[in-house]
Order: C-alpha cells, then sequence, then structure tokens
C-alpha cells in the first residue's frame, strides 16, 4: 500500500517512521492586470499640418502604457513550516491520499475536485486599420514631392468636407433616396477624411494584454510592494526604479473559519496527529500615489491558524472522508463512517 501512496503523492516523501509527509499551503494572490499600450506613428505630411489645417499635428513616434483594469485571482504555495505526516499501517484505514505536485494535502480517502481555474483572458479583436493610399486620386499618388502631395490631399479632404455638408443640408446634386442611402454615404465620406487625414494626423493604435503579478500576503506586513509600473516601459521589475511602486495593502479582519465537528472516539488514544488549516479572511487593496485602486477579499491560509486533528478518525472502528480546500488548506467536507 505504500508504494501506491507513493504514486499518489508524488512529490511528497515517506519518512522513517513509515508515514507519508505532506504540507499545507500558503495562500497566493494573483493580481491579473489589464495594460493597454498606446502605438502612436506620425504621418509623413505633419509637417504640413499647421499649414493647411491650423493644427500642430505630432511629429515624432511614441508608445506608451497604463492600467485599465485589475482582477483577483488564488493560488497557493506549499508551506515549509506546515509539515505533517500520515503513518501508513494496520492501524490506520486511510486508503488513498490526495496531494498536488508540490506536496500540499488536498484530500484523504476521497479525491479532490479540480481546482477552478481562472478565465483565459483574450485580446478584442482589431479593427483593420485604413491605408490612406486606398483613398487618394491618381494626381495624388502620383505626386513627384511632399509639398505638391500635402496640397492635393488637403483640398481632398476639404472637398470630401463640404460634400458631406451639402447631402447634410439636402443641397447635393445627387440627393439619396432615402435616410439609410444617406447614412451610407456620410459613413463612406467619413471613412474617406479619417484615412486621409492620417497623413497629417498619424495613427494611433492601442492594444490590450494581460499580465499577472503574484503577492504572497504576509502576517503582520500591513504593506508590501505588489509590483513596479511605468507609462513609458509597462510592467518593470521590482528592483527597476523606472516603475513607480504599487503596494498591496492587507487588512487582517480577524475573522477565523471554525473547524468542522467530528464524531472520533474521545476515549480511543491515537499517536497520529494530523494539521489542517483554519484560514483568516483579509482585504487586500492595490495602491498607488496614496488612492485605491482595486481591493479584493478572501481567506488566506496564513492570517489563520492550524488545527489538529486526530488519527482515530482513521482507525479500527471508523474511517473518514476529508477534503480542503487547496488554496486555504481548510476542510471542505469531512464525512465519518464506522467500520465492520
Amino acid at each position: 500500500m505504500v508504494a501506491a501512496m507513493m504514486a499518489t503523492t508524488m512529490t511528497t516523501a515517506e519518512n522513517k517512521d513509515g508515514g507519508i509527509n505532506y504540507f499545507l499551503p500558503k495562500t497566493v494572490v494573483q493580481v491579473a492586470l489589464k495594460i493597454e499600450k498606446t502605438t502612436f506613428t506620425p504621418g509623413n505630411l505633419a509637417a504640413y499640418s499647421d499649414l493647411y489645417f491650423k493644427t500642430k499635428a505630432a511629429m515624432e513616434p511614441s508608445v506608451s502604457y497604463r492600467i485599465v483594469g485589475i482582477d483577483f485571482y488564488t493560488t497557493a504555495v506549499a508551506d515549509s513550516a506546515k509539515q505533517f505526516s500520515v503513518i501508513i499501517d494496520k492501524k490506520h484505514s486511510i486508503l488513498s491520499l490526495d496531494c498536488d505536485r508540490n506536496g500540499v494535502l488536498l484530500a484523504i480517502n476521497a479525491k479532490a475536485p479540480q481546482p477552478k481555474q481562472p478565465p483565459v483572458f483574450r485580446t478584442a479583436p482589431q479593427q483593420k486599420p485604413l491605408n490612406p493610399q486606398d483613398f487618394m486620386s491618381q494626381d495624388i499618388l502620383n505626386s513627384g514631392n511632399l509639398p505638391t502631395m500635402a496640397r492635393l490631399v488637403a483640398q481632398e479632404i476639404y472637398d470630401i468636407r463640404d460634400s458631406r455638408s451639402q447631402l447634410s443640408r439636402g443641397e447635393a446634386d445627387f440627393m439619396p433616396k432615402d435616410g439609410a442611402q444617406l447614412k451610407l454615404m456620410l459613413d463612406q465620406l467619413n471613412t474617406q477624411e479619417r484615412a486621409l487625414s492620417q497623413v497629417f494626423t498619424g495613427t494611433t493604435v492601442r492594444d490590450t494584454t494581460q499580465q499577472v503579478v503574484a503577492v504572497v500576503p504576509t502576517k503582520g506586513v500591513a504593506k508590501q510592494l505588489a509590483f513596479r509600473f511605468s507609462r513609458h516601459f509597462g510592467l518593470t521589475a521590482n528592483d527597476d526604479l523606472a516603475g513607480e511602486p504599487y503596494y498591496a495593502v492587507v487588512e487582517d479582519e480577524n475573522v477565523i473559519a471554525e473547524m468542522p465537528a467530528t464524531k472520533d472516539d474521545k476515549k480511543q488514544k491515537d499517536d497520529m496527529v494530523l494539521g489542517v488549516n483554519m484560514p483568516g479572511k483579509i482585504k487586500l487593496q492595490i495602491v498607488h500615489d496614496g488612492k485605491a485602486l482595486a481591493q479584493f477579499g478572501t481567506q488566506a491560509a496564513q492570517f489563520g491558524r492550524v488545527e489538529t486533528i486526530s488519527g482515530a478518525l482513521f482507525g479500527k472502528k471508523m474511517t473518514s472522508h476529508i477534503v480542503l480546500d487547496a488554496v486555504t488548506g481548510n476542510i471542505i467536507s469531512l464525512t465519518t463512517e464506522p467500520l465492520e
């Protein structure tokens, strides 16, 4: 039976007393940052924007980043300070042990459910950018220098605006037959102007990605660095001072889960002691420049306490089935049954 147990517990190890070592979890908060990247490319006729439209256009390319959303999820790592042992012998009715790949106990005499996975982030579909050349006349395309091209494109834009104005006032030579056709014609003119204007004003492309940083809340530490972020470089390393600090502020709400009642025989003594977590409730905020950007409430193993349950629950008179929370180590279910 020990060999079978070793197969199910994966990275746990058999100790010299014939038991199987396991760990309880330490709760980790995953901070999922939605980061928008904005890329600006100047138009090749930007220098002529002030001349024809009395508006100066940006001449230099740029890239900037901003956080547009924050979500929270929880996971766990093995807590090396919380190691226990399950004794495998004829005195104990332990038939199976379910641990994760890090040796964190998930279930005894039961199969732990698959942990809930965070939703997969999918970027929004990008619209195909307009190509100004698709809307240029042959004269514009054949212009031999930038000043001539700028003059012809500007004239084309003013002609488009004039046509749109005439349609809106009902004064065009060829008026549409109904409102739907009018809308179609106006949309086409707007698209033409937007495409041609890009050669003066430039183009801006926005793309949103998700990056995840892990925060391990620590009891007694109210404020800790969560990550650094720069408007010019995006998410940076925690030791890169180019990024501004964003902090995780943790509030211990001093509410600890209760131990479920058990039906173990108090008269039966047993040397095996099983440890489980009774997690504590916390509130975590992401704070930048003194302003809270997002907050999250959860239970965290390291803010509670460890309770022990007697090995008598797996003795000769009864056996038990225990399922633990993979993130907190709390007991999800505990059922006992007598042994004949």
